[in-house]
């Protein structure tokens, strides 16, 4: 079971907007150090908060969940020792033997016989998107984007505060008819948004792009802008502009890609080493064993991993 301190962690993460995995463990064929039930809470840089199983599973816990981070998709792990399910002339450069859809085994060279089953989900922040403008288009779109597990900003609160548009945002609408549209739409594509539309009409819109150019604003950047914005769908209600839209936005989340879910400012996966002597693939990070060899840092699963190592060069020596 998770305990009261990993969901503080999860809470405080999902509240920061840091994406992370929860490992559950599901299964366990003995011998093994670790209980079903068990959960971990696995952050972006590799970091693991719980127990899982040992250092050695905790390797190939930590490389998939990074791995599920990157995808947005949950996946099933199942960690066997040597001579486990697998034949071992299957056994890939990074000792993944089996990938289904949704699963992936691995054989851990160092895990002390038996297997573990864990199941890694992982959440990702929800992706933000911001509305400018109080037309009923605007507010349909609020509305729908809560809906489809979209963070919804206004652009201009009734306090007077203002969501800036940042790198990373998946969306802004403008949907202000006339109001403050230019220095919205140019700090949206200038900060980098994915997607930029202008509700507007075709000769409007054309209006609007002109003045944008006509300040300045580069021709490449005012080309990204969708306008009339949305799918054209024959759409004429508030609410049925505002599905034609929210079409176009789930169109480039998911061409996008999960990774890009994750938010600019958020802290960069880690990246990973192949252990010279087992060859298994491990995360780098501040607690990582590595050794500094002929120029090369080298990077190993467990100290018996380094201690070989060490032998075999002193032996060739």
């Amino acid at each position: 079971m998770i305990t009261r301190r990993l969901t503080e962690l999860a809470d405080e993460l999902a509240s920061g907007g840091e994406p992370f995995v929860t490992a559950t463990v599901v299964r366990v064929q003995r011998p093994a150090s670790v209980q079903p039930g068990s959960v971990a809470v696995v952050r972006p840089d590799g970091r693991i908060e719980g127990f899982v199983g040992g250092v050695c599973a905790q390797h190939s816990v930590r490389l998939y969940s990074l791995e599920a981070i990157a995808r947005g998709e949950p996946v099933l792990l199942r960690i066997v020792g040597e001579g486990g399910e697998a034949a071992a002339e299957e056994l890939a450069a990074v000792h993944e033997l089996r990938r289904d859809e949704g699963a992936v085994t691995v054989q851990n060279p160092c895990l002390s016989g038996g297997s573990i089953e864990v199941f890694l989900e992982p959440f990702l922040p929800r992706p933000r998107v911001i509305v400018a403008g109080a037309s009923p288009i605007a507010q349909a779109l609020m509305r729908l984007g809560d809906e489809l597990g979209l963070q919804m900003f206004a652009a201009r609160e009734e306090s007077g505060e203002r969501a800036e548009p940042a790198a990373g945002d998946l969306a802004l609408i403008v949907a202000a008819h006339g109001s403050e549209e230019l220095s919205v739409l140019a700090a949206g594509l200038r900060a980098g948004v994915r997607y930029v539309g202008l509700v507007a009409s075709p000769k409007r819109g054309a209006a609007v792009l002109d003045e944008l150019r006509g300040e300045g604003l580069e021709p490449e950047l005012v080309a990204r802008i969708d306008t009339p914005a949305g799918l054209d769908i024959g759409a004429r209600s508030a609410t049925e502009i505002a599905v034609a839209i929210m079409a176009r936005v789930i169109e480039e989340r998911r061409r996008s890609g999960a990774s890009a879910t994750v938010q600019a400012d958020a802290p960069k996966l880690a990246a990973t080493a192949v252990d010279p002597i087992c060859g298994m693939t491990v995360v780098v990070g501040a607690g990582s064993i590595s050794l500094q060899w002929e120029g090369e840092q080298l990077y190993f699963c467990c100290e018996g991993c380094l201690r070989a190592f060490e032998s075999r060069q002193a032996a060739g020596a």
